[in-house]
């Protein structure tokens, strides 16, 4: 009887958390729409190898790290790879796994077709505006066949 009620139980959690919803508390489908533009217009910069673009949607913390935005890009370049060339990328949850920060969830193809999921920490500024202070790179679980 005990392991059909953790059983059951388990199943309870399972859906509970299933149920959440997919954007983290207190975040706007506003600033939902700025983190996705502010993160395109970034990955278009790269694109168009245009660092200095790529560099404005860097938050103070990561321009302090970087300071010119040769040295940002020469860090993307290098650490960063499925970020600066990839295939393609779309946009999944806003959770808040960067130390608290909304965190864009965004899956990323690189330019040999493996798949990554890249974690964008967003930063609200002074002036009311959202930047990118961090982002994780982890190489996505491979797909069962």
């Amino acid at each position: 009887m005990t392991r059909r009620l953790l059983i059951a139980l388990a199943g309870a959690l399972a859906f509970l958390v299933a149920a959440l919803p997919v954007r983290a508390q207190g975040i706007s489908d506003t600033e939902a729409a700025e983190f996705q533009r502010t993160i395109t217009s970034q990955l278009n910069a790269f694109t168009a190898d245009d660092g200095a673009a790529a560099y404005g949607f860097a938050a103070p913390n990561i321009q302090r790290l970087f300071p010119t935005p040769e040295a940002f890009m020469s860090m993307v370049q290098k650490g960063y790879a499925p970020v600066y060339r990839r295939q393609s990328y779309s946009f999944g949850r806003i959770g808040n796994e960067m130390g608290g920060q909304p965190t864009q969830h965004v899956t990323i193809v690189d330019a040999n077709g493996k798949a990554w999921t890249a974690l964008y920490a967003m930063e609200r500024q002074p002036d009311g505006s959202w930047k990118i202070s961090g982002c994780s790179l982890v190489e996505a679980p491979a797909a069962d066949a």
